[in-house]
């Protein structure tokens, strides 16, 4: 018998800072290659799309396999309403930065790379829909309609803001447009979202839950709660992995540990689950409209892992330039999601260069008048005046007993 040394693993991302990005471990599958599964798909039978990967945008722009009928004949005011959504969320991303580095804002977090996971997703949602994001979710927000007046109202903790400053710039709350108030804990919004979808079956109500969740936090003891529980109690519930590649400054490999895909670690649950190209507009929104019919013919819930890059920094407070090469992020194997789309549209004739680049203009022009007219109402550069007694507000129903004390002690 010999002795083995016992030793410790540690995952390491495809490159470090200074060598070139090298994504050739990565398996592509070509598209259209799987096929659409019927609605009341089990654990068992999800095996080739949890560990495969769906696809519908081939590497030539072209929507191929079954996938892509699956969407029917609005597609093409999809496509149209999908690409103006990603440009506006990109602008959006591109003020904000700017603005934090002028002081004006506290925090931001950018979409960039991810557009189309929640702008196809949130097209196929329908009002009453509830959905419980993370702090990288806005696309969610620019897809239901949000006014911007708002958004740029939170981040500037302004008196346009609707959480009054009582929220970080980017948690918001919107639950007229389906976003339940986020949460700064990583993964608590898992086992929310499991709860306000059974919560909704015993009541009787149709409407369905879709729980978000970034894949460093996979490794929280709530993703696996959740999961417990959906697999239990069967509710309606979609569960998204967005499976980015990057925790903070973490590579994915350290929450994936042996699992082959976050699909498939679901698919352990006994859920079945679902793996997608998450740059591939066109196949978030086929496997989107897929789950909520799922939802809706009451087939219990299922799992999607959304497989994407996080092209920008994790937040305004990080420096990928320390732990990832430089410009990774255009070396993707899968492309960026709106050039994709936009290649799509003008192979099939609705899209141009031309309008395309009028688009870009228009959308930037309208983002940056709306975010000059909510910094006319104040920001950290020049805040706006306060009413002291107004810390009491709008954090108990019923103000109790000692705030109003300490209220009067101050003289209001």
């Amino acid at each position: 018998m010999t002795d083995r040394k016992v030793k410790l693993t540690y995952p390491h991302p495809p490159a470090r800072p200074g060598e070139d990005p090298d994504f050739s471990g990565i398996t592509i599958p070509e598209a259209g290659l799987l096929d659409v599964p019927p609605l009341d798909l089990d654990a068992r039978g999800s095996r080739p799309y949890a560990n495969g990967l769906i696809r519908v945008l081939d590497d030539d722009g072209n929507a191929v396999g079954p996938w892509a009928e699956y969407l029917g004949e609005d597609t093409e005011t999809l496509m149209r309403r999908g690409l103006r959504d990603m440009l506006r969320m990109r602008a959006i991303d591109r003020r904000m930065m700017t603005a934090q580095r002028q002081g004006k804002t506290s925090f931001y977090m950018q979409c960039t790379g991810e557009e189309a996971v929640g702008c196809a997703f949130q097209r196929q949602m329908e009002p009453g829909d509830m959905n419980f994001p993370t702090y990288r979710q806005q696309t969610l927000l620019v897809a239901a309609d949000y006014p911007l007046e708002m958004m740029f109202g939170q981040f500037y903790s302004n008196d346009l803001d609707p959480l009054n400053g009582r929220q970080l710039p980017v948690l918001h709350s919107a639950r007229d447009f389906g976003f339940f108030t986020i949460s700064g804990n990583l993964g608590t919004q898992y086992v929310q979202a499991v709860g306000w979808a059974m919560a909704n079956a015993l009541s009787g109500d149709r409407k369905i839950a879709t729980a978000w969740i970034g894949d460093g936090a996979t490794a929280s003891n709530d993703f696996h709660g959740a999961l417990l529980m959906a697999s239990v109690y069967q509710p309606p519930v979609i569960l998204n992995v967005v499976n980015n590649q990057w925790a903070i400054s973490t590579y994915t490999g350290v929450a994936t540990g042996k699992a082959r895909t976050y699909a498939a670690r679901m698919r352990g649950y006994g859920i079945p689950s679902l793996r997608v190209d998450g740059n591939d507009f066109l196949a978030v929104a086929a496997v989107a409209r897929w789950a909520r019919r799922r939802m809706r013919e009451g087939f219990g819930p299922v799992g999607v892992e959304w497989f994407t890059y996080r092209v920008a920094a994790h937040s305004s407070s990080d420096d990928p330039s320390a732990y990832r090469p430089k410009d990774d992020g255009a070396a993707w194997p899968l492309g960026d999601p709106i050039e994709r789309l936009k290649t799509h549209m003008i192979a099939k004739g609705l899209w141009s260069e031309e309008r395309h680049a009028q688009a870009q203009a228009q959308i930037l022009d309208e983002v940056t008048q709306v975010q000059k007219r909510v910094e006319a109402h104040g920001t950290l550069v020049n805040p706006p005046p306060t009413n002291p007694a107004d810390i009491f507000k709008d954090v108990y129903a019923e103000m109790p007993d000692h705030l109003r004390r300490q209220r009067q002690e101050m003289g209001y």
